[in-house]
């Protein structure tokens, strides 16, 4: 069975660092291509950070709330993919979500509208607050 499943969320505060992972099961990492999105209370869904099996360059978001703040990574032993956030935000607080799609899906898009991302994790919760 295909899934993704995230987990690292919690309380951080003003200025630290967290790291998420979605674990991925039923498929392996080298045939798929991996976003991590965010949606904040009472917003839309964001794309962050896109990962592609047949390519070596993470892509990420060029909003300014994401740019610069975040890292993409994966462990193809583990089968999980990593979401790393430095210099948090109150404004980086919401729900993270990974997804999954074929692993030439256009990042850009990915991250723009969930493109081609078949399955999705419930999410894991992330507050930044002092």
């Amino acid at each position: 069975q295909v899934r993704v499943d995230e987990s690292g969320g919690g309380l951080v505060q003003p200025g630290g660092s967290l790291r998420l992972s979605c674990e991925a099961s039923g498929f392996t990492l080298d045939t798929a291509a991996i976003g991590w999105f965010r949606q904040a209370p009472g917003k839309d869904r964001e794309g962050v950070a896109c990962i592609r099996a047949a390519y070596d360059s993470p892509y990420y978001s060029d909003s300014d709330s994401v740019k610069g703040r975040f890292t993409i990574s994966k462990d193809n032993v583990k089968n999980t993919v990593y979401l790393q956030l430095i210099s948090a935000k109150p404004e980086d607080t919401g729900r993270y979500f990974c997804a999954r799609g074929p692993k030439d899906s256009p990042c850009r898009e990915v991250l723009g509208s969930g493109y081609g991302m078949d399955y999705w994790g419930i999410g894991t919760r992330v507050t930044v607050s002092s």
